[in-house]
This record gives structure tokens, sequence and C-alpha cells, in this order.
């Protein structure tokens, strides 16, 4: 997978109580999700559908982070 296939994108959880994390998907799947509704699966494994877009300085799902840099590598 190359670098410029990930992008960031939000999620939130019904089971997440803490603040809302922003994770690395495909990028092809983003505008996808957006307009149908599909689901997408991040970096880390957790699937969503996008609602949302990141904003400078969001947090990131460290574990997305993580998988993300070793990518790049």
């Amino acid at each position: 997978m190359a670098s410029t296939d990930v992008l960031e994108s939000p999620t939130t959880s019904d089971t997440d109580t803490g603040p809302e994390m922003f994770h690395y998907v495909r990028k092809n799947k983003i505008a996808e999700s957006a307009v149908m509704g599909t689901m997408v699966e991040a970096l880390c494994g957790e699937v969503f559908p996008v609602t949302k877009s990141p904003k400078p300085g969001s947090p990131v799902c460290p574990a997305c982070k993580e998988i993300y840099e070793s990518l790049r590598s």
C-alpha cells in the first residue's frame, strides 16, 4: 500500500466515551462512504461510515498513526 492510498477520516462510536479520534483509511473509499453511507475499515481495523472531515490539530488514532508511519518509511 502506497502512502497516497491513505487519508485521515473520522469515526464516531456508540461505545466511545473519550474525545473523537480520526482514523486513516483508504483514500478511494472516503467519497463512496460519505455519499453512499458504506462502511470503511481504518488501518487499526475499526469499521465505520465516514461522517466528518478532520480539521488541523484533530486527534488521530495512535494505532492508525503508528501503522501509517511504518508504511511511509
